[in-house]
């Protein structure tokens, strides 16, 4: 420490002026010190009060996404075409079973494979309107996406698409009908499709899971999901945090099972 003496001044008058000079910094000191932990309450007391705004936010909308209302056709595969139909899939034997004997009227279109285990694609059509070939090409999509042809890492496979009236659950003499097959009879029509699938998050935080087009269309942010090898949870937590605040359950219902990862 380097001192600077007034030798015009005597030892005890340059001993008081380094003490006031010294009072003087340890007020300074002093004021600093308080100044700092005024800031730092004020700081966090701000910090308190974000906290508080983001739980009560978080709160409203898992709040709003445990009150919203089911829509009959979320217990099923679903998604809103390009052109504004909606269509639904079956998830297993049981939904397809369903999906057929209770949801499906005579202006719909049906969709399969010839896959065992392929599910069962519906275009509702309640008001007879003309379904153009986009609404068609997506629900091919869609088959083929949720058929074996994923987890087989196929990239396309054959879609055929009959009326309700070709679809029975009659069997021919001497076979037997398992639960979720139906006969099909008359003439059927083949389209190509491909894996093809994009998972959404829409206005009122429901998550659509469908052909690209369909979901760029309907969402307000998405993702492409394609196959691979990463489990379903992680791909999923991936998607949630690129689509916003939405359900994770409801996502991982959309990943066909055999493993995916994002494009």
């Amino acid at each position: 420490m380097k001192i600077s003496l007034d030798l015009n001044k005597s030892i005890e008058e340059n001993a008081s002026a380094y003490f006031e000079k010294a009072k003087k910094a340890r007020k300074k000191i002093k004021g600093a010190e308080e100044a700092v932990g005024k800031l730092k309450k004020r700081l966090e007391k701000e910090q308190a009060k974000l906290e508080e705004k983001l739980r009560k936010q978080e709160e409203e909308e898992n709040s709003a996404q445990k009150t919203r209302k089911l829509e009959w056709y979320e217990k099923f595969r679903w998604f809103i075409s390009s052109e504004g139909f909606l269509v639904i899939g079956g998830r297993d034997s049981t939904t397809n079973e369903i999906i057929i004997k209770k949801h499906t009227d005579s202006n719909d279109i049906i969709f399969h494979t010839d896959m065992a285990g392929s599910p069962f694609f519906v275009i509702k059509n309640p008001d007879n309107k003309e379904i153009g070939e986009q609404t068609i090409t997506e629900t091919a999509d869609a088959t083929c996406t949720y058929s074996k042809a994923w987890k087989l890492g196929l990239a396309t496979t054959s879609v055929f698409w009959v009326k309700p009236d070709q679809v029975s659950k009659e069997a021919e003499s001497g076979e037997y009908m398992a639960k979720g097959a139906f006969m099909i009879r008359g003439k059927t029509n083949y389209i190509p499709a491909k894996i093809n699938l994009a998972i959404g998050s829409m206005e009122d935080s429901r998550v659509m899971g469908g052909p690209l087009s369909a979901v760029k269309e309907n969402c307000k942010a998405y993702v492409e999901v394609v196959q691979g090898n990463d489990k379903t949870a992680a791909v999923a937590k991936k998607v949630k945090a690129k689509i916003g605040d939405v359900d994770l359950d409801d996502i991982i219902k959309v990943i066909p099972a055999g493993g995916a990862k994002i494009k």
